[in-house]
């Protein structure tokens, strides 16, 4: 498989350690293996994960945990909160939802028309809402009474919550065999929280601070603080993955809808849209080699405390290296970034057209049928001690 980057000396991105440095290498299938789904926000691109999760699921391969930001808190909550035969309706049913507020064309549409249809969508959006999701308020917020939700956001998501309480199940989230993790932000003290399954109940509520994106969103309130989009800290939630304890084998899916590259712009309209790439893929780039390269770190350093004597156990710098957490033996990245495309804009992630979220919808498919089918991933190494990441869109479409 082709790798994201060159490969470290002291990882397995392209050549599996077991085959030196004399390392006994466990065998993945012989591992305790959890396949995590990790989404990053991106609005209404977010049809691109909905994508990517029907081909996963056509491979019946079990998930064993979903976290996901803003779009992608709600995604992770479609598919968590409805047993393995709805997941897909449900998704389907979404998207639907909210992308029915304008028509498709009956015919075809040139790159210029294109732009314009989407500009046209775009625009129907500020002024009147999604349907399912958020609606302006009435009156906008200047009219609004100082220190209420109406005051200080332009859009209300009741919608939202009567969509997420039909179309999840939060009993299934909470006792169901799959753990959801959603980030948000907490308005009072600008910390980074993440609300998961595994140790609390989690309701609407947590996905709509998942995505309460300022100024457009009011803040939820959940136990006395209030909460706005984990977008603002990181839009991608791979670091609490990577960070939280566990046992065995990781497969990682990393569902990107925000490109960290990119061309340099070449007027005002596309230099909005290239700082926005830029803002929300939370530096997708450095962030996954910076997780993968500290877990490395922590492998190395288990590996290392093993072989002192036991008469440095109580040494101050043994028990400060004892503290590092390593998460598992070995983890594999798989990565994939939506592109945009040619025709789309800044409005990109608010853009909600049906013809733009089967756009999107189709692309997340090809994407992910096209890395589990590729021979590199198919092909890979079984036995490995270390971390892999994996990018196979990468070598055919620049991100």
């Amino acid at each position: 498989m082709t790798l994201s980057r060159h490969p470290h000396p002291a990882d397995s991105r392209e050549n599996p350690p077991s085959a030196s440095r004399g390392r006994k290498a466990v065998p993945v299938a012989a591992q305790t293996s959890q396949n995590i789904l990790v989404l990053q926000g991106g609005g209404a691109l977010g049809a691109y994960q909905a994508g990517v999760y029907e081909a996963l699921h056509e491979t019946a391969q079990p998930l064993h945990w979903v976290a996901g930001i803003s779009i992608g808190a709600i995604n992770a909550a479609l598919i968590v909160g409805n047993p393995p035969e709805r997941r897909l309706a449900r998704l389907q049913e979404f998207w639907e939802l909210v992308s029915s507020g304008l028509p498709s064309p009956f015919f075809a549409i040139d790159k210029f028309w294109r732009e314009t249809l989407n500009e046209i969508s775009a625009s129907q959006v500020m002024a009147l809402g999604v349907p399912g999701f958020f609606k302006p308020r009435v009156p906008p917020a200047p009219m609004q009474p100082h220190g209420t939700p109406g005051a200080i956001s332009y859009y209300d998501t009741a919608p939202l919550r009567e969509t997420l309480e039909r179309l999840v199940d939060f009993e299934l989230i909470n006792n169901g065999p799959i753990r959801l993790a959603v980030g948000a932000v907490n308005v009072r003290n600008g910390n980074f929280q993440y609300f998961d399954s595994s140790k609390q109940k989690l309701d609407a509520r947590h996905i709509m601070a998942s995505g309460a994106l300022p100024p457009g969103f009011a803040p939820v309130e959940i136990d006395g603080e209030h909460y706005w989009d984990g977008g603002l800290v990181s839009n991608t939630p791979l670091q609490y993955v990577l960070d939280e304890p566990g046992a065995g084998h990781r497969t990682v899916l990393q569902v990107d809808l925000f490109a960290a590259k990119g061309e340099m712009p070449t007027n005002l309209i596309e230099v909005s849209g290239r700082e926005k790439d830029i803002r929300f893929s939370s530096r997708t780039r450095l962030n996954t080699d910076t997780g993968t390269d500290w877990q490395i770190v922590a492998q190395a350093t288990k590996r290392l405390l093993a072989k002192l004597p036991p008469e440095l156990a109580q040494d101050p710098d043994v028990l400060t290296l004892s503290r590092i957490q390593c998460t598992t033996s070995s983890i594999d990245v798989v990565h994939l970034i939506y592109r945009t495309r040619h025709y789309e804009s800044q409005s990109k992630d608010y853009e909600f057209s049906s013809l733009s979220m089967r756009e999107h919808w189709q692309s997340g498919r090809a994407d992910m049928a096209h890395t589990l089918h590729d021979p590199r991933w198919t092909e890979r190494a079984r036995e490995f001690t270390g971390v892999r990441v994996f990018d196979l869109n990468a070598d055919h479409l620049s991100d």
